[in-house]
């Protein structure tokens, strides 16, 4: 929208009439000021910030995803978001050894440099926070950072508040659901170096994480296990399929020691390239007509609407990667994106981590 419209005043001026050119129901609009004053002074109050995306403290590994969060909000230290991360995932009903080994990894991760990123879960995320507290742990979060998920976290909530930091892509209040979860892992895998699976069974969240990992270009360790353990197959599966084997810190280290050692993080973040003078939107249909067609004294180039239908036909319930749909419909990827956030603010599109869309 900033590309598109060259300011913040001028996009949410275009939002509700984009919204209209695909039909959409229930009318979309912006907050009120009253109301963004209303949620900073709840975060203020909370000890929380914001942090935006193209601001010098967004993470510039996250930034540089394809779908990352256009805001953060950051408990604790925000600093520490500056740094680079390792994220260290795993079971949630880890085993005793499984536990140990993950405080050890993480502790000496963090003494090699790294700040240990994971989701504030039981079992291995846990651990993974308590063992690098002294040398800095951030925890994504799939809610709100002022909601404790698990409760039986609270006490390494409070010590993350304070010596790391919690951050959430949801607002203040949001509980947690079910389908905030793999929204929550792309975060970690993208604001990291590499990923760390300590114990993962065949079909786990962890291994979503990692999947997220090599979506994004990110490294992928693996701790071997026992054949006959079922948390360890995860790992073996992705040994498997050549994730680097991982005993010790070193073994992470020595893999990671190219971008540790150079002077510019590991991406950057993309500039934001604003327009001299914002594109004028087509007006949208008047009422009855199909919200691409022509309106009344104002028509939608055919070309548009031509795309749009493009489009529509290759999308269905199952979600297709964007990159996908710019080589089927031979247009450019910035022709793509501009018209899937136009259907997205319609209601008809919905996004996916990954990068993939499908129709609602």
């Amino acid at each position: 929208m900033l590309r598109r419209f060259g300011s913040a005043s001028a996009a949410l001026d275009a939002l509700p009439r984009l919204a209209r050119r695909g039909e959409r129901a229930k009318p979309v609009t912006a907050p009120t000021r009253a109301e963004a004053a209303a949620e900073l002074a709840a975060l203020d109050r909370a000890g929380a910030r914001l942090v935006c995306w193209g601001e010098p403290g967004y993470p510039a590994a996250l930034a540089a995803i394809e779908d990352a969060p256009p805001i953060l909000t950051v408990l604790g230290r925000a600093e520490l978001l500056r740094r680079p991360m390792i994220a260290v995932v795993g079971a949630r009903n880890a085993s005793a050894t499984g536990r140990r080994l993950a405080r050890t990894l993480a502790a000496q991760l963090g003494q090699g440099g790294l700040v240990v990123t994971s989701g504030l879960a039981r079992g291995i995320d846990a651990a993974a926070h308590l063992g690098a507290l002294e040398t800095g742990s951030i925890a994504v979060v799939a809610g709100g950072v002022d909601v404790v998920y698990p409760t039986e976290n609270r006490g390494l909530y409070d010590a993350l508040a304070r010596q790391g930091a919690v951050v959430a892509e949801l607002p203040l209040r949001t509980e947690p659901q079910a389908r905030h979860f793999p929204r929550r892992n792309r975060i970690i895998s993208g604001m990291s170096l590499g990923v760390v699976v300590v114990e993962a069974a065949a079909r786990s969240g962890s291994l979503i994480t990692a999947r997220f990992a090599l979506e994004q270009g990110r490294e992928v360790f693996a701790v071997p296990g026992s054949p006959l353990e079922p948390r360890s197959r995860g790992c073996n599966d992705l040994l498997r399929n050549g994730a680097t084997l991982t005993e010790s810190a070193e073994d992470v280290l020595g893999q990671l020691a190219p971008q540790l050692q150079s002077a510019e993080p590991v991406r950057t973040i993309p500039p934001v390239a604003i327009p001299a003078q914002p594109p004028p939107i087509p007006s949208p249909a008047s009422e009855g007509g199909n919200g691409w067609g022509p309106a009344r004294g104002a028509a939608v180039p055919a070309a548009d609407e031509a795309a749009v239908e493009m489009i529509l036909e290759r999308l269905g319930p199952t979600p297709v990667a964007v990159d996908e749909l710019v080589r089927q419909c031979q247009m450019s990827a910035a022709a793509v994106a501009t018209l899937l956030l136009e259907l997205e603010l319609a209601g008809q599109v919905e996004r996916h981590p990954g990068n993939l869309v499908s129709l609602r």
